[in-house]
C-alpha cells in the first residue's frame, strides 16, 4: 500500500526554503548589485523538484536583481541541499513579486482621486 503524503508538508518544505534562502541572501547578494531584496513567498511543486521564489527588490533594478538571483540560484541550491534534510531539493526559479509596486500605485492613485474630491 502506498503512504499518503503528509497534508501540509509542502508548506513547511517552502516556509523553511524562504525563510533559509532569506537568510542566505542577506549574506550572499551585494547590495550594491541586488539592492535589498525581500522573499515574498515559495511554492514549490506536488513532486519537490521546482520552487518558485518570489521576491521584490529595493535600490536597484528589477533586471540587476533577477541577473543576481540567477547567476546564484544553482549555489543556492547547493546550500539549501546541506541545510535542509529532504529527499528533494527544488530548483529554484526566482520570479519578480509586482504586487508591492501595485499597491503603492493603488493607493497613489486612490490620494489623487481623494485630493480631487476635495477640492
Amino acid at each position: 500500500m502506498r503512504q499518503t503524503r503528509k497534508p501540509g508538508r509542502g508548506l513547511r518544505v517552502a516556509d523553511q526554503i524562504q525563510r533559509d534562502l532569506a537568510e542566505m541572501i542577506q549574506r550572499e547578494v551585494s547590495t550594491e548589485r541586488a539592492g535589498l531584496v525581500t522573499l515574498t513567498g515559495v511554492e514549490v511543486s506536488p513532486d519537490y523538484a521546482h520552487a518558485k521564489v518570489y521576491y521584490t527588490t529595493l535600490g536597484a533594478p528589477v533586471a540587476n536583481a533577477q541577473q543576481v538571483l540567477d547567476e546564484k540560484a544553482g549555489y543556492f541550491h547547493s546550500l539549501l541541499f546541506k541545510r535542509m534534510s529532504i529527499h528533494t531539493i527544488p530548483r529554484l526559479t526566482f520570479v519578480h513579486d509586482a504586487s508591492v509596486e501595485h499597491g503603492i500605485e493603488i493607493d497613489r492613485l486612490i490620494a489623487e482621486a481623494n485630493k480631487d474630491r476635495s477640492q
